[in-house]
């Protein structure tokens, strides 16, 4: 994602912006909003009274539209998004009109209220564009399946499959030859490769490949995984090998949080999950990481209409980011973020752990006051110098 204009005043105004990949166009499903204005080049019949009598004179003809957004779909195997809505600059004002977008397009953004994470998100696809993108290939005796790294997850690309008949008759090379093939077909110049499997087989594998392909086996690196398949691709992301590759990997970063989420959750640690449990802790001022599914994001920014106003999630941000907390929000299109849909689509990393019982706090302005309480005990959290809050349990 390039982009291309920035006109805002405080929260409201345009930004323009280049669409350069498929995941451009997923990043776009969460930063549009119902209620905003998109403009892009699209193609549209006339409408005309004539319409009835003749319509195989009229043509669709090639113009930019302004439509008021009403809804977003993301069609990754179709590589577009459909924006759905009413035109509101252009021609045939008033009638509804889907803007289909796709990669190379450039479209402008509307909006009444600009979110931090839309914001970020913008600012993670510019970055993202500068790094090199990752191929896995997961490989054992007669099997292989090809994944593509993608910021929504590992989009699976192929399963190869040798019969053990080829394989008695020494036809091995067949299937490396295949698998190689198959790499070079989707590698670009800016992609590193990773193959993984268990036992010697990749090994093996890549003595092939070397030969066949050895302008891509110079970015290409092995590490040992016990399967393949999407499980065997989460055991390579899970030892850091996609990271060593793409620095702050989104969707490495994603399963690491979510593991330490549940580590804590198991042990009854530094954790809270769901929307009530999240919303006591911000309270006490205890959340150092709060996780949110951009699902559960776009679901109350649609229910709430055009977007102006903060949902319960939008408030929870902006107080954890207030707190010196960081938010990170999960795509719900890999595992992470689907297993923490689970759990409400909401969680916390805490700072310390917070007791379940219900409690109550008041606020202190003016930390000398502090006099007032004489039971240190009731002290629990300091987020603020300003704004001491005391805690006393019931």
């Amino acid at each position: 994602m390039k982009l291309l204009k920035k006109d805002l005043k405080g929260r409201s105004g345009e930004i323009g912006l280049k669409v350069d990949t498929l995941e451009d166009l997923w990043h776009l499903k969460y930063i549009i909003d119902p209620g905003d204005i998109v403009f892009a080049l699209t193609k549209r019949k006339p409408e005309s009274a004539d319409d009835k009598i003749r319509p195989e004179k009229l043509e669709k003809v090639t113009v930019r539209l302004g439509v008021r957004t009403e809804s977003t779909e993301f069609h990754k195997f179709a590589d577009r998004l459909r924006i759905l809505g009413v035109i509101v600059s252009g021609m045939d004002t008033g009638m509804y009109h889907t803007l289909n977008i796709e990669e190379g397009m450039n479209i402008s953004i509307i909006k009444e209220n600009w979110k931090n994470d839309q914001l970020e998100r913008i600012r993670e696809a510019e970055e993202a564009s500068k790094r090199p993108s990752v191929i896995m290939a997961a490989i054992e005796e007669g099997d292989a399946d090809i994944g593509l790294v993608r910021h929504y997850g590992i989009e699976p690309y192929s399963h190869i499959h040798q019969s053990s008949g080829k394989r008695e008759n020494g036809l091995r090379s067949d299937f490396f030859k295949e698998i190689s093939g198959q790499l070079a077909f989707v590698w670009n110049e800016n992609a590193a490769v990773i193959i993984c499997g268990p036992g010697f087989t990749k090994d093996d594998f890549m003595n092939v490949f070397r030969k066949e392909h050895p302008e891509i086996a110079a970015k290409t690196i092995t590490e040992d995984s016990t399967m393949i398949g999407v499980s065997g691709f989460m055991e390579v992301l899970k030892k850091g090998s996609v990271d060593r590759i793409m620095s702050e990997s989104r969707i490495s970063r994603e399963t690491s949080f979510m593991d330490q989420l549940l580590k804590e959750i198991a042990t009854d640690g530094k954790a809270a999950y769901g929307q009530a449990d999240v919303q006591k802790a911000v309270d006490y001022g205890a959340v150092e990481t709060l996780l949110v599914t951009d699902e559960k994001i776009r679901k109350e920014r649609e229910t709430s209409g055009a977007g102006k106003e903060q949902t319960p999630t939008d408030t929870l941000m902006r107080e954890v980011e207030k707190g010196q907390g960081k938010v990170i929000i999960m795509s719900t299109e890999f595992e992470p973020g689907r297993r923490l849909e689970s759990f409400g689509g909401i969680a916390a990393l805490l700072r310390y752990r917070i007791d379940s019982r219900s409690f109550r706090y008041q606020s202190i302005p003016d930390p000398s006051d502090i006099r007032r309480f004489p039971d240190s005990s009731d002290i629990r959290c300091f987020p603020n110098p300003c704004d001491i809050k005391i805690f006393r349990f019931l």
